[in-house]
């Protein structure tokens, strides 16, 4: 095979389709565009989405992606997590020191129902309770 064949591979190109051109081709008189009507007609285009005045798909659907900017805060059971019930002071901190919490969390919430007699112990605006 030469570097300056430039030729398409056999079998890998189609000859364009001719419209119009009699009716032993398969597409003439109407070109394969049917009877009449506004697809018919030269010049016509068409919106994105548009169902013929039906409420388009699109519009029927829910929207998404709405992110709440509210942060919600990371729950911990204190009947499950025992070490916190024997800190003196409950702070982020001390909270990250007995159990694993990610560094993304910026509040969190105790529960359970000994969480309000830890509402004493609180020294973080971050920490809430239950029963506070």
């Amino acid at each position: 095979m030469s570097l300056h064949n430039l030729q398409p591979t056999p079998g890998s190109t189609h000859a364009k389709k001719r419209l119009g051109r009699g009716q032993g081709s398969g597409t003439g008189k109407t070109a394969g565009k049917g009877n009449k009507g506004q697809k018919a007609r030269s010049g016509y285009n068409h919106k994105r989405g548009f169902e013929g005045g039906q409420q388009p798909l699109i519009k029927r659907l829910p929207k998404v992606g709405f992110t709440s900017r509210v942060i919600k805060p990371y729950v911990i059971n204190v009947e499950r997590v025992t070490a916190i019930k024997e800190l003196e002071e409950i702070t982020l901190e001390t909270i990250r020191s007995v159990h694993k919490v990610g560094s993304s969390v910026k509040k969190v919430k105790l529960i359970g129902s000994s969480a309000s007699e830890l509402a004493v112990k609180i020294k973080d605006e971050a920490i809430t309770t239950s029963g506070k």
